[in-house]
């Protein structure tokens, strides 16, 4: 019922939306809904498989597990309707919904069909609470029903009276329209500084507020500090709050990325053993220190303490508040200037890791919470210095007794950013505390802030060791990303172990966690000679790096590139690769707000092209879904993204989108350098659509000639019907992660199954040897462009089953041909056989492969490009 002229307050009447028991929301047995924290209403147990919609309205979210969704009424009242109890945890087993987010329904319309065995076995409850979630604007007069006693389906079950005349107006100017919904946190390592800076930047993208809230605990979005104070754990419940006039997309990007697992980090204090517990760490003595592999390599050079004195200030400011709060102002405009500078060139330099982590760095930096209290300190009469020091001193010490290692090491990163703004505060100050050192040092140091370490790149250190510090914080991230030895928490009596040898010449090995401080000539001698022989083998390796690659039997391997965009592929030129084997084109789409245009593909495709110089790149269709997702772009909810719509499986939902790409595929020159290829290929029907599309649409750009297209092998489908598919392609393509996750059903990123999803177990090479051998017949050459292609026994393992082409990574290019050169395919594809008749696993494969390869050609392992002189 509309509001009527009169301001008689709006009224809205619920009707039961399935035939069910009634169960007063006090006796839910959940206390989120019993305690009525989400909002009044009413639950249901149901008798029937199928719910309705109890009004009319829209549908302005759904779960990501399909198992909740909120109605908002024409009256612009929230309604969420929570199918079952912990239901969530189903991940949408056993629910079929029938609506979507945006869809207008009516009274009665079908919402959900569900299996209620199932639900019922699986779940708490299937009690399904209907809740009035804008409470402070609307409550809730229950008909003439009985708790406990049956309702009808369509039966009047509620009434919702506006508080005020006002609350009818739904999204009107100032309105606060709220959404809400109960999550379980899927990140491993907890909600962690990228995570936050991420929901941060998701509520400014929307233009809307973001809360999250834990228990009598809440923290808005804007401040990391306050985020990460709620110190929330992998597994912890909590609700996320949006409020705005695009809340119900911020709530669902919230929800995505808060219950997506993130595999790149993870907490090590999530198990009972763990790699940074001081046990782990052997006691040292004079001659040698024990620590933590925060990043692998072997070093040799003097040692240098770097002891930092924190920056002299005084306490009470001699300007007014006025000067002193514009001071602060300008040097968190400043430092903010560079750390966007930093930014792009960490990008530009392909170093997304450390992007990420100088984001974070600026998303704490823009937290009007720190800005606050800094503020009220100043007008208290402190300087802007002692403000901002004082301020975020407090948030260290809360982030240090945090229960997480992974959060308590992010006191570092807000160390970080303390110093550096009381540096541009007090510059002389500043100014006496700089260090200097000689190329080649052996650096140690109680600490160290990720700045101080990027610093230091300028100065060459061969090699780093921490008193504290652990494997999972920022710095060591930064480290391995360079290719830096480093070793952390070596304890509290490093610095004084140093200071008895100081400058002379140490070893530190960090996969052996030892420093050993004053080595014998002969360990000397040893270690400089190992690292002689793997800088010599890597230089020897690269002047090569532009020579084809045959192998010992006279078998030409071609060695390309994975890359992402036109800079990596001018790398893989620099690098030597004959070729790009696989361009990423979804990194094109993922990096903006809508998708890109023609023109603007064209000219990333073409750049592409033209940096390989007379080299082939080829091109993979967007591939979206599981793992990689769209704002823009609406995907079906599934339980299992992964087996959803993905690769060629878009044409038919978004062709429009594939028809602008395929537009600017075909106009960049030469066509004959370019191939294109087509990921979640499962039959040859489909490539052969696609063919079809790509004619028609090069008739209408008057083409005479085409671009050669090809598939991609990532499903046991497409391996055994590799001949079939052969047979319409110009190339096939071996996607190994994904032929290894689906053919083995272990999720790649499951933490706890990483470990075990090998390319080298039988099931998955047997399946490389069945495309291999399809597509012989055909003379249509194979590739490989997953992970495996710079597994250093894998790629062997591909050679000898037949592939012609390995597509990695551009610093690997040099070592995969010199691999190659060493490697008699013929002999390793015999003994490869005889293993695989064998009822062999893979970690025994991949040990018997490293043994035959050690035998046989010496394998050797490079450097990493930028390591100095006494550093592998």
């Amino acid at each position: 019922m509309s509001e009527t002229a009169d301001s008689t307050p709006a009224q809205t009447l619920l009707h039961a939306p399935l035939k069910a028991v009634l169960v007063p929301l006090d006796q839910v047995p959940d206390p989120v809904f019993a305690q009525q924290t989400m909002g009044p209403g009413i639950a249901l147990e149901p008798l029937e498989s199928q719910l309705f919609a109890p009004c009319d309205g829209e549908v302005v979210h759904l779960a990501r597990t399909r198992h909740a969704l909120t109605i908002k009424t024409d009256q612009g009242c929230d309604i969420l309707i929570h199918l079952g109890l912990d239901t969530v945890d189903l991940e949408g087993e056993g629910i079929i919904v029938h609506v979507a987010p945006g869809d207008r329904v009516q009274q009665g319309d079908l919402l959900w069909d569900f299996d209620a065995d199932l639900l019922a076995c699986r779940a708490l409850s299937l009690i399904t609470p209907l809740v009035v979630t804008s409470n402070d604007q609307w409550r809730c007069e229950f008909e003439k029903v009985t708790p406990g006693g049956v309702i009808e389906r369509g039966a009047a079950l509620m009434t919702l009276v506006a508080l005020s005349a006002g609350a009818s107006s739904g999204m009107t100017e100032g309105a606060n329209n709220e959404y809400r919904e109960q999550v379980t946190l899927a990140l491993a390592a907890g909600l962690h500084a990228r995570p936050a800076a991420r929901l941060r930047g998701i509520a400014r993208q929307h233009e809307c507020t973001l809360v999250l809230e834990r228990g009598e605990h809440q923290a808005d979005a804007a401040s990391l500090t306050a985020l990460m104070g709620l110190s929330l754990r992998h597994g912890d419940t909590l609700a996320i709050i949006a409020r705005g006039s695009n809340a119900a997309a911020a709530l669902g990007e919230a929800a995505a990325l808060l219950t997506t697992p993130e595999a790149a980090e993870h907490d090590p204090m999530q198990g009972e053993q763990t790699d940074e517990t001081p046990a782990s760490v052997p006691t040292g003595n004079d001659t040698t220190g024990y620590g933590l592999m925060a990043s692998p390599g072997l070093a040799v050079g003097p040692l240098v303490r770097l002891e930092r004195s924190r920056i002299e200030i005084n306490a009470d400011r001699e300007e007014s508040a006025e000067v002193a709060e514009r001071q602060l102002a300008d040097a968190i405009s400043t430092l903010n200037d560079t750390l966007i500078t930093d930014i792009e060139q960490a990008r530009d330099h392909g170093r997304q890791e450390e992007a990420d982590i100088l984001e974070a760095h600026q998303a704490w930096l823009d937290d009007p919470a720190l800005r606050e209290e800094s503020l009220a300190h100043i007008q208290a009469g402190r300087s802007a210095a002692f403000a901002w020091r004082e301020v975020l001193e407090s948030r260290v010490r809360t982030l240090r007794q945090s229960e997480s290692r992974l959060l308590a090491a992010r006191a570092d990163d807000l160390r970080d950013l303390q110093e550096r703004l009381v540096a541009l505060l007090v510059p002389h100050a500043a100014a006496d505390s700089h260090v200097e050192m000689t190329p080649g040092a052996i650096v140690v140091a109680e600490e160290i802030t990720p700045s101080q370490l990027l610093a230091l790149d300028r100065m060459a250190p061969v090699g780093l060791c921490l008193a504290g510090g652990g494997t999972t914080s920022h710095v060591a991230l930064l480290a391995r990303a360079r290719g830096l030895p480093c070793l952390a928490a070596m304890g509290a009596g490093l610095m004084e172990a140093v200071g008895h040898h100081e400058g002379a010449t140490a070893i530190l090995d960090a996969q052996k966690g030892a420093l050993t401080f004053r080595p014998t000539p002969g360990q000397l001698d040893d270690a400089r000679q190992q690292i002689e022989q793997a800088r010599a083998r890597a230089m020897a390796e690269r002047e090569v790096a532009h020579e084809a690659a045959r192998t010992q039997d006279d078998v030409l391997i071609e060695v390309c590139a994975n890359v992402a965009d036109p800079e990596d592929a001018r790398l893989a030129h620099e690098a030597g690769a004959d070729g790009i084997g696989l361009m990423r084109s979804e990194f094109l789409f993922m990096a903006r707000q809508q998708a890109p245009d023609q023109e603007t593909q064209r000219e990333i495709y073409q750049q592409a092209l033209d940096s390989m110089g007379a080299h082939s790149v080829i091109i993979r269709t967007l591939d979206i879904g599981a793992d990689k997702q769209l704002d823009y772009l609406s995907l079906p909810r599934v339980p299992n993204p992964a087996l959803g719509t993905r690769g060629v499986r878009l044409m038919a939902r978004h062709q429009a989108l594939l028809d602008v790409q395929l537009r600017a595929l075909l106009s960049v020159r030469p066509l004959d350098r370019l191939r294109i290829m087509v990921p979640m290929v499962t039959e040859a029907a489909e490539l052969v659509a696609v063919r079809e599309r790509i004619e028609v649409l090069a008739g209408e750009m008057n083409l005479e000639g085409r671009p050669e297209l090809g598939a991609m092998i990532e499903v046991p489908a497409a391996a055994l019907c590799a001949d079939r598919i052969a047979r319409v392609a110009d190339f096939l393509s071996i996607g190994t992660n994904d032929l290894t996750q689906y053919t083995l059903a272990m999720d790649r990123e499951d933490p706890d199954l990483a470990g075990r999803a090998d390319v080298l177990h039988p099931a998955v090479l047997r399946l490389i040897d069945l495309t291999v051998k399809g597509a012989s017949g055909h003379r249509c050459p194979v590739g490989v462009c997953g992970a495996a292609a710079g597994d250093p026994q894998a790629w062997a393992a591909l050679v000898a089953l037949g592939v012609d082409e390995l597509s990695v990574e551009p610093a690997r290019v040099a070592a995969v041909k010199a691999g190659i050169r060493q490697l008699d395919r013929a002999a390793l594809a015999r003994r490869l056989r005889e293993w695989l008749d064998e009822a062999i696993d893979s970690a025994t494969l991949r040990q018997r492969l490293e043994q035959w390869l050690n035998d046989q050609v010496a394998t050797s392992t490079t450097i990493h490009q930028g390591a100095p002189r006494n550093a592998i």
